[in-house]
């Protein structure tokens, strides 16, 4: 008997595969797929580490910035791989594999939550209270980022739901915490 989570995910998967399957069509439009592609390798963590490192010549109390993105960055990196390993939910190019092509190498086998979203997200969200000058790049990206993991047939939407719902989550916890 299947554990009752991954039921879920069964129906969920299904209910999304049509609609992934529409997004990741749009990759054949090579401009497009460069794009998402570009913006995913982005959201691995350079665009991120360049941020937090940033942070000291961006404001006045930039260290204590770096140091709070770095300890949320952290605490999430924890719970998303706890939470990762524990639901095991393949991605679609591997579930549909005739249905969802990938168009971007996958870190691991499992899909959710997504990690390039959460991330994005909670550093949207830091940016918004510490630099919100920054928000005309940041946003863009982290909204180009999340398509890109649907996009490129790594992530169902509700993997990217999920994680933009923990990184928002993680953010506002750190900013409760550590103002």
């Amino acid at each position: 008997m299947r554990p009752r989570a991954l039921v879920v995910f069964d129906r969920l998967d299904l209910l999304e595969w049509q609609f992934c399957q529409r997004i990741a069509r749009l990759t054949l439009f090579r401009p497009w797929r460069m794009t998402l592609q570009t913006a995913s390798a982005l959201g691995d963590w350079p665009v991120w580490v360049l941020l937090v490192v940033a942070q000291p010549w961006l404001q006045p109390e930039g260290l204590g910035h770096l140091m709070q993105y770095a300890a949320t960055a952290g605490v999430a990196i924890a719970i998303y791989r706890l939470i990762k390993t524990r639901l095991c939910r393949e991605r679609p190019f591997i579930t549909y594999r005739s249905g969802i092509q990938r168009s971007a190498p996958a870190r691991d086998r499992y899909s959710f939550p997504s990690g390039h979203t959460m991330h994005a997200v909670m550093f949207s969200v830091l940016v918004a209270a510490h630099t919100p000058w920054l928000l005309p790049v940041v946003l863009p990206l982290a909204v180009l980022i999340a398509i890109s993991r649907v996009g490129l047939g790594l992530h169902y939407v509700s993997d990217v739901i999920a994680g933009a719902v923990m990184g928002y989550g993680f953010a506002l916890l750190s900013l409760y915490l550590m103002g």
